[in-house]
């Protein structure tokens, strides 16, 4: 149903305009870990590792091999998310969807098998696949899996049902035959189990009955990721907060965890590390070349990169944030936003200079005008002013009254001349009116052909439009074709491959078999020389009983030897009761080994009808000798294959001591690098200790300090007199003072804020290195876990080496007893007539799975008879497409004489605008020749009398109207030419859009002529390849069923070894990968360091900073000698209070001291014992920020101390302001001395 509504809505949407390009929205569900998983957990936990890989392969290796084919230099980071082992686990031949399909094509099969296959295929072999912990009250598990978000329990319960997804045949056929045509549809391409084993040989897949939920799973999941790695993708991450959906709650280990296991940490550190910002040169030297236009020379050619590498260089920016490549220059992150405002600024200064000079040029434009305008109202006022002068002047009314008639005679004669041009316009323009007729006729002529021909290109253009709709319905029967000839062609190289296998395996088998048979050759030879060696002793015998009849003196010599003959023969007999007790192992291994096969035949009671078909081929065959004495070969094959086992026992043995001695190097490097870590513990502690005696330096400083200040009391008793002008000098600098002691508290706190911040990063470089000593206490326990685990393979190994030793040595006696002892052969002839009977069973057998390769290969036949019939519906659309082609040449050839009929018209309409065109000339000549005449005429009558004037305007208006009828009849002639010509463009016009489609259709026919040919070329090779993977299939299907017999007992052999393998170099690239996770984690804690150093030096500069503001302030007490007299008993209490502090700040500082002694302590103690480590360094840290805490609310009280101690100072000073005594004044100021004081030095201690 749901395939139903996908496909209705995709032809819904569909539509017949040229796709290139398209935009993918892809959003998949995340990955899931439930208390009971299911098939559904997998399917969607395996979409999602799929997409990760694509994601690690598309971020951390293309963005590397772009760098590399860029010709950067760059190493190559190997960021460990390579997720191809749990892929593989999942979707590979043996692999968990393999093992699920196969056991849903056994009727008996059952929950418990599929586990139990599990178990054997991949348990101890692949590293992702484990066997679950049972966990009280949670649901039962029976595998687990390591993905790359943490490890998941899987429940396979249910899970064959699930795949197999049976439906009723009697409901199917029910639907089948339901007169809804829906619901008829969505079941008509269902087959039941029966008709589909029926139909299944000619058939390319399985039947949809047949077909199992998880292949078509993967079959679309294919068919997303090979969609998936032809576009450009971007990628958006969903983090979840927390698992208890509660806003503004954020579990910070879930985040990080979601970020680690998505790549997203390693994301950004590529962005870091690489230039995730690219441009082409020519893109980048046209869009920064404003930058720096200087940099680049004008006038002459110069290449792309080369402008580019000037350009940058010649800018103030970091030049080690760029490199350059091959065809683009690279950015690191921020350069390019940083290239971006600083062209956006250039261009705003650009665009503020073009503004300016633009204004100013029109300004300037402006003011000429103005000017110009000046310069006319001055003539036209001094002209004005001059004729308001002279116009009363007698002379100039005389002038006034003689000029009209001097014009009356010219007046005359321009009459006539005008009546002359009336007449030839008059004449010319009947002459025009008839062109005009004419031009309208051809006009209208012109029109039908023109409509005529837009005809014939619509239907030239409909034509032209069902070709390409039938070549884009060909070009997707194409596509179709090329699909299946693809997919036959997979299956044909899959196919190459077994057969390649396969002859590598016979050839393999051969030389083995060439090996057994030279060794039976041998043991042969043995053997006869033993039987002649019988007959020989046989003979001696006799010959000993005939001299024994005569030697009767030498019986009791003849007893002796006999009895020690005896003792050999008992000897002997032993021996041979030790090699029985071997063949009696030997034999039970083999009953083994018969009870698998038994096993295998159970799993084959599916094809017991095809089995009783060919017992008769087997009837006919039993009597073939051969078969069965190369059969007898079994039990020196099974000698062969120990002596093979043992060497790679040995060979294993030896890598895994290879890989011991590899890892006792890397628990020397971690040593290495503890020691490394307790070098630069010793070298803090020696830190630590500088701090200390810079720390002592300032006590002494303090105590100086308060030395001095001592001696500036003592000099402020001495200076006895004081007057009005100390007095307000005092006033001033109690001013100063004040100001100076505000920026002395300023300063302390900014000080104590530091200090602050270095509490604060010692205390997390303490809880780092805590960290880093947990890493590396995990990382050792993890290499001695897998050490002894190492040690126990290698024991286990051992232990199999020295019994396959002993079986050796002990077959070894057993051939050398052979020779001796000829009677037994008897016994092994017995046997092997038994070998025979059970060969003859695995012979059935082998038929059995001949019958299968003979069912395949009807299954081939069928598929190739399939192949031929689409092969000729093919060559049927071929030969349509040729009658199409040739029906559009025809279409050409029409197209082409309708061109050279256009054409000719095109010709004659030229014709007719050429003439038009000097008609129009002539018109023009005859409109000024008449403009010339009325001239003419008008001066003519200016030189009549004034008392013809009146007459004269008439006639003059009458003219004028005639003139004016006429000139709008040249106008309106003259619009007519206009149109004419407008026309003519627009037919011009019109004819060459005709050409251009005409050259449309020409090219278009051409496309499809080439692509006809390109069809029939790919056609003929993919025919060719079809004959040619034919002839190999049907070679190959040969050598498969010679090759069939010995497939299945090498492979099992090579699997476990190459699993083997293969676990071992993933164990081996996980301790690298930890490896290097220390190496980066050491690097960061060195760059911790050096920047704690860094802040220290600031911190250093800060305090001298600090004691040159000391300094100033002692100065200026210097000057304040004079002021204090009498208050040395106040300052002796002051002084006692001071040193009652000092003392206790010593023993706060002490405190802090042994604070700091105790914390190296703790990391000495965690770097000898590494398990203690952790919890010494927690309570450390506790303690610190318990002693930071009460040092802060202890400087919180000195501060409130203080700001009581400048209350009491300001009411103390408006007390001497009421009073104006100078005594109590200088009290007053006596008391600010020790508040500045008490204050300083209280912050000198918290400060140091």
């Amino acid at each position: 149903m749901f395939l139903w509504m996908v496909t209705r809505i995709n032809q819904q949407l569909d539509t017949k305009q040229p796709r290139q390009y398209f935009i993918g929205v892809l959003d998949i569900a995340g990955f899931e870990i439930f208390d009971f998983n299911s098939l559904e957990q997998l399917c969607i936990n395996f979409t999602n590792e799929k997409l990760q890989q694509f994601f690690n392969h598309h971020m951390f290796v293309l963005e590397q091999e772009e760098y590399k084919k860029e010709g950067i230099e760059w190493t190559f980071i190997d960021f460990g998310m390579d997720l191809a082992a749990c892929i593989e686990l999942i979707e590979k031949p043996l692999g968990i969807f393999s093992i699920l399909e196969e056991e849903c094509m056994f009727p008996k099969a059952t929950d418990t098998s599929f586990k139990n296959k599990l178990y054997d295929q991949h348990l101890g072999k692949s590293a992702n696949f484990q066997k679950p912990k049972v966990v009280k009250g949670r649901a039962e598990a029976h595998f687990s899996l390591i993905h790359y978000a943490g490890t998941v329990d899987y429940n396979i319960a249910g899970w064959l049902d699930k795949n197999k997804d049976p439906l009723n045949d009697t409901v199917v056929g029910l639907y089948q035959k339901s007169a809804m045509k829906t619901l008829a549809s969505l079941f008509s391409t269902y087959a039941s189990a029966e008709a589909d084993s029926g139909t299944k040989k000619g058939a390319k897949k399985k039947g949809s009955s047949f077909q199992t939920v998880s292949a078509l799973f993967r079959e679309n999941l294919n068919k997303l990721m090979t969609n998936l790695r032809s576009t450009h993708p971007h990628f958006v991450r969903c983090i979840i907060p927390n698992e208890t959906k509660t806003p503004g709650a954020m579990e910070h280990e879930l985040v990080l965890h979601q970020l680690r296991c998505n790549g997203v940490l390693e994301g950004i550190r590529i962005c870091r590390k690489g230039f995730p910002s690219r441009i082409l040169y020519g893109d980048f030297k046209q869009r920064y070349k404003v930058l720096n236009a200087s940099a680049i020379p004008e006038g002459q050619f110069i290449d792309s990169k080369k402008a580019s590498e000037k350009l940058l260089a010649s800018i103030d920016i970091d030049h080690t944030q760029y490199k350059f490549g091959h065809t683009k220059v690279f950015f690191k992150a921020g350069l390019l936003g940083l290239l971006e405002e600083m062209r956006d600024e250039k261009l705003a200064q650009i665009i503020t200079r073009t503004q300016a000079v633009c204004r100013g040029f029109l300004m300037r434009v402006e003011y000429q005008k103005m000017l110009q305008r000046r310069e006319a109202l001055f003539c036209i006022q001094y002209n004005v002013r001059a004729f308001m002068n002279v116009k009363h002047w007698p002379w100039m009314k005389l002038f006034f009254k003689i000029k009209p008639l001097l014009k009356s005679a010219e007046t005359e004669k321009e009459m006539a001349t005008m009546k002359e041009e009336f007449q030839k316009t008059k004449d010319e323009l009947a002459k025009s009116e008839a062109k005009r007729k004419e031009l309208e006729e051809k006009m209208v002529t012109l029109l039908k052909e023109k409509n005529d021909l837009q005809l014939q290109v619509q239907s030239e253009a409909d034509a032209l439009a069902d070709a390409e709709e039938r070549c884009e319905q060909l070009i997707k029967n194409k596509i179709q074709l090329e699909a299946k000839i693809k997919e036959v062609t997979e299956r044909a190289e899959d196919e190459e491959e077994i057969n390649a296998e396969l002859t590598a395996k016979k050839r393999k088998l051969e030389d083995e078999c060439s090996e057994l048979k030279k060794d039976i050759d041998d043991l042969e030879l043995t053997l006869a020389k033993v039987e002649k060696e019988k007959h020989a002793t046989e003979n001696k015998v006799k010959n000993l009983t005939e001299e024994m009849a005569g030697l009767d003196e030498t019986i009791a010599k003849l007893t002796k030897e006999k009895k020690a003959l005896q003792e050999a023969h008992q000897q002997t007999l032993d021996d041979l009761q030790a090699e029985e007790d071997k063949v009696n192992t030997l034999s039970k291994a083999k009953t083994k080994l018969e009870q698998q096969v038994d096993d295998l035949e159970g799993s084959l009671e599916q094809e017991k009808k095809l089995r009783m078909d060919l017992e008769r081929a087997k009837r006919k065959l039993e009597g073939d000798l051969k078969l069965a004495q190369e059969s007898t070969m079994d039990v020196e094959n099974e000698k062969q294959q120990l002596d093979e086992r043992l060497k790679k026992k040995e060979f294993e043995i030896s890598n895994l001591l290879s890989k011991i001695e590899d890892e006792q190097a890397v628990e020397i490097q971690l040593q290495k690098k503890i020691k490394e870590l307790q070098a630069r513990i010793e070298e803090l502690e020696e830190e630590i200790e500088a701090e200390r005696a810079s720390r002592a330096k300032a006590e002494k400083q303090r105590s100086d300090l308060s030395r001095e200040l001592e001696e500036i009391s003592e000099r402020l008793e001495e200076a006895g007199g004081a007057t009005s002008a100390q007095i307000e000098m005092n006033k001033k600098r109690e001013a100063e003072f004040q100001k100076m002691r505000r920026d002395l508290e300023e300063a302390t706190l900014q000080h104590e804020a530091t200090a602050a911040t270095l509490r604060k990063k010692h205390a997390d470089s303490v809880a780092e290195l805590g960290e880093q000593i947990d890493n590396l206490q995990r990382v050792k326990q993890k290499l001695e876990k897998e050490k002894s685990e190492l040690k126990m393979e290698i024991d286990d190994l051992a232990s199999n080496m020295e019994t396959i030793s002993k079986a050796k040595g002990n077959l070894e006696k057993m051939c050398r007893t052979l020779e001796d002892q000829v009677s037994e052969l008897k016994t092994k002839e017995e046997e092997q007539q038994r070998l025979i009977n059970d060969l003859t069973a695995q012979r059935a057998r082998l038929q059995t799975e001949a019958g299968e390769y003979s069912r395949q290969l009807d299954e081939k036949e069928a598929l190739v008879s399939q192949l031929s019939r689409n092969k000729q519906a093919s060559t049927q659309q071929i030969e349509e497409l040729k009658h199409q082609l040739e029906e559009e040449t025809k279409a050409k050839n029409a197209l082409a004489h309708a061109l050279q009929s256009s054409r000719h018209d095109c010709d004659l309409l030229r014709e007719q605008y050429e003439e038009e065109q000097e008609g129009k000339a002539e018109l023009q000549r005859a409109l000024s020749k008449a403009n010339s005449e009325v001239a003419q005429w008008r001066t003519k009558y200016e030189t009549d009398a004034i008392q013809r004037t009146e007459e004269l305007e008439e006639a003059k208006k009458k003219l004028a109207q005639r003139l004016q009828d006429a000139e709008e009849h040249v106008e309106a002639v003259n619009a007519k030419c206009a149109s004419l010509e407008k026309t003519k463009q627009r037919l011009q016009n019109e004819v060459e859009d005709l050409m251009l489609d005409v050259e449309r259709t020409n090219a278009a026919c051409a496309a499809l002529d080439k692509k006809q040919r390109n069809f029939d070329k790919v056609l003929a090779e993919w025919k060719q390849k079809y004959e040619e993977t034919q002839a190999e299939l049907e070679a190959s299907q040969k050598e498969s069923r010679s090759l069939g017999t010995e497939l299945f007992k090498v492979k099992n052999a090579y699997e476990e070894s190459l699993d083997h393998l293969e676990t071992l170099r993933r164990e081996n690239k996980n301790l690298q990968q930890e490896i290097s996770d220390l190496t980066e984690q050491i690097a960061e804690g060195g760059k911790q360091i050096h920047e704690l150093e860094k802040i220290k030096k600031q911190v250093e500069q800060e305090k001298c900073d600090i004691q040159a503001a000391l300094e100033e302030a002692e100065a200026s007490l210097e000057h304040e000698e004079g002021k204090i007299l009498r208050i040395q008993l106040e300052l002796n209490q002051v002084k006692s209070e001071v040193d009652r502090k000092i003392t206790e700040k010593d023993e706060e500082i002490d405190q802090l001291k042994r604070n700091h002694i105790r914390v190296v302590e703790s990391m000495q103690s965690t770097l000898d014992a590494e398990i203690r480590s952790r919890n010494d360094a927690l309570r450390v840290k506790k303690k610190m920020e318990g002693d930071l805490n009460e040092m802060e609310i202890q400087l919180n009280h000195a501060n409130r101390q203080a700001a009581e101690a400048l209350r009491n100072y300001r009411n103390t000073q408006a007390i001497l302001k009421v009073n104006g005594s100078t005594l109590t004044a200088k009290s007053g100021k006596l008391s600010v001395f020790h508040s500045a004081k008490h204050l300083c030095a209280k912050q000198s201690s918290f400060f140091f």
